[in-house]
């Protein structure tokens, strides 16, 4: 039984969706980790909170005119060993942390001022009906949560030894404290010789105390579910969203993928030369940025291109992300075995012309190749996003009553706009599927002709959602007819633009076609939006990419020339991939870990702040 067939009977409809409902959720969460200001921004955030909570400070001890001086002293000062203390910290206490540049530095600084100078507005306030001790004992519990806060955060995110993190821990708030220690002395305040240094060693003693036990629960989740802790695989996840580097995640997916047989379909079009190659993998491209097989479908036309000295498109499979590759080094496996076993021989001289057909929701194109079919599926206008690999199966099924060799099927995942219903929408490709390919192989075949011609935009970036395999376009000739087939290196396309550039290549003389993303997830995890990435279209100008597009299919155009064609099946063994259920683990470790830390931080808190609450009645 094939890998194909085998996939097929255990994937369901509803796991599909679950699995898409869990990336979404996944991509919403780390989406929402980064979005930090310029460090302009920061700066300048932190100098008025300073500022702000100087003033909320001073007020409670002097006067007027003496407030005004010693509010603007303390705001200032606090500000500027803030400053110095985080520039000391990121330059050589986490020097070699890739994370903790200096903005960032500065904004969890920031972040922890805000939480301190809470605490210090509301002991302002309890003072005025109390008396000024409450301002001292609020200011203190302010200093142990934030002393908490950068413990756990950057025991959580940062690569340094615990002894420099520790370090950098204390520094801030320690430093931090001694202005307000000199205003307390000004303002004749009866600070304790031993209690207040008691105080210090307490709460460092409690703040390490419950910060551990905080993370240590935490990292309890990720061991039950995977049998890593939490924090390793979130630091490991940190390092390829900011640092980007791939291999300390790809190491966890590694360990914790499952092996398979992939395989490859291959059209080749030779004429005294290899003249183009149509690569379809049974593999999915992800999961996001440079991890696994997000850059498969430019890196597998990048060297074969380089061996045959032709033009490749890689178009997007039937599969989905449980068959994302768990790491490059499992890319570059695929990528030697489609390499090695290209150069095949090429037995046909013959192509039906291309056929289209839709019922309203969905649309099929076919076009015989020899004695293989080509077929592509898409709900454009509506969205087209992974299908279930049923579909495949069910369409190969169907080109074995018609006694054809091979069929090569393609996702055109090339619209996005909401959700649709995925069994109605299975339901209709299959029916205009078995009807297409019905059509299709009754036309003449007939000796046919090929041009092919690939555009990088330098204008366009992974951020604008164009990959590095920038447009590709293959002209079929079949008699009269000139079909083109549009690869663009994207994650789906806004709605509608299909149609426009359908519509545009007429004017270039090309009859029909179809557009095609790869799916290619190099364009994921590189911009901080709702979705995580911009599909084609989304920010690229229509006019500036149809413009390409028809460049490109002007060149192909130009280069057409008759070729014979052959259709191969590679198989590659003991491929590791993500899988299935371990996908949809680690979507859900962080929903998981979030619900944890949930139910355990106000108890774990609020007996830390119990305890220092009771050490401060005394200070």
């Amino acid at each position: 039984m094939s890998f194909h067939r085998k996939f097929a009977e255990r994937t369901s409809l509803t796991t599909e969706s679950s699995l898409s409902h869990s990336m979404d959720g996944a991509v919403k969460h780390y989406s929402s980790l980064f979005k930090l200001p310029s460090y302009k921004k920061v700066i300048s955030f932190l100098a008025l909170v300073c500022i702000i909570g100087g003033f909320a400070f001073a007020i409670r001890l002097f006067q007027i005119i003496e407030c005004s001086i010693y509010g603007l002293f303390l705001g200032v000062s606090v500000f500027f060993i803030n400053v110095f203390v985080d520039s000391f910290a990121s330059s050589v206490l986490l020097r070699h942390d890739p994370i903790y540049d200096l903005r960032r530095t500065v904004a969890l600084s920031l972040y922890c001022w805000v939480l301190w100078f809470f605490f210090i507005f509301v002991g302002a306030a309890v003072s005025v009906f109390a008396d000024v001790s409450w301002l001292v004992r609020f200011l203190l519990l302010g200093f142990s949560a934030v002393l908490i806060l950068r413990l756990i955060v950057l025991n959580s995110t940062s690569f340094a030894s615990y002894k420099r993190l520790l370090l950098a821990s204390v520094l801030q708030p320690i430093s931090c404290i001694i202005p307000f220690m000199f205003i307390l002395i000004e303002a004749g305040y009866p600070l304790g010789f031993y209690r207040v240094p008691l105080f210090f060693v307490f709460s460092v003693i409690v703040s390490v105390g419950s910060s551990f036990f905080f993370l240590f629960s935490l990292n309890g989740v990720g061991k039950r579910m995977l049998g890593f802790p939490s924090m390793a695989l979130f630091k490991a996840f940190l390092l390829n969203w900011i640092a980007n580097l791939n291999v300390p995640f790809e190491e966890f997916l590694e360990k914790l993928g499952e092996k398979q047989t992939m395989e490859v379909s291959l059209i080749k079009f030779h004429s005294s030369k290899p003249k183009a190659f149509i690569v379809t993998p049974s593999i999915h491209p992800g999961p996001f940025k440079n991890i696994g097989s997000s850059l498969l479908p430019s890196q597998l036309k990048t060297e074969l291109e380089k061996k045959l000295g032709c033009v490749v498109c890689v178009p997007h499979g039937l599969f989905g992300h449980e068959f994302d590759l768990a790491s490059q080094v499992q890319n570059q496996k695929v990528i030697n075995a489609v390499v090695e076993n290209a150069d095949f021989s090429v037995n046909s001289a013959e192509a039906a012309p291309f056929v289209k057909v839709a019922n309203g929701l969905a649309t099929v194109c076919c076009q015989i190749f020899g004695h293989c079919a080509f077929l592509s599926f898409t709900l454009a206008p509506k969205t087209t996003e992974d299908f279930p690999p049923e579909l495949g199966m069910f369409i190969r099924q169907e080109a074995e009553k018609y006694g054809l060799d091979g069929c090569v099927v393609v996702n055109a995942h090339n619209s996005i706009d909401g959700t649709v219903n995925m069994q109605e929408a299975l339901d209709a490709l299959k029916t205009v599927a078995a009807e297409c390919l019905k059509k299709a192989v009754s036309e003449k075949r007939l000796p046919f002709e090929i041009g092919a011609a690939t555009i990088n935009p330098r204008e366009f970036s992974l951020k604008d959602g164009m990959g590095p395999g920038g447009i590709t376009v293959i002209i079929v000739k079949v008699g009269a007819q000139k079909t083109a087939y549009v690869v663009i290196d994207g994650n789906n396309m806004v709605a509608g633009l299909r149609e426009k550039i359908l519509s545009a290549l007429h004017s270039v003389g090309v009859d029909d076609g179809e557009v095609f993303t790869t799916d290619t997830h190099a364009v994921n995890a590189v911009v901080l939006n709702k979705r995580g990435y911009h599909p084609v279209g989304e920010v690229i100008n229509h006019e500036t990419l149809i413009s390409y597009i028809k460049e490109a299919a002007v060149t192909a155009l130009s280069n057409m020339e008759q070729v014979n064609v052959a259709c191969q099946r590679i198989t590659v063994s003991d491929v590791t991939v993500i899988g299935e259920n371990l996908l949809e683990k680690l979507c859900l470790l962080i929903d998981r870990t979030i619900q944890r830390a949930k139910r355990i931080v106000v108890p774990i808190f609020a007996t830390s702040g119990l305890l220092l609450m009771l050490i401060l009645l005394y200070v």
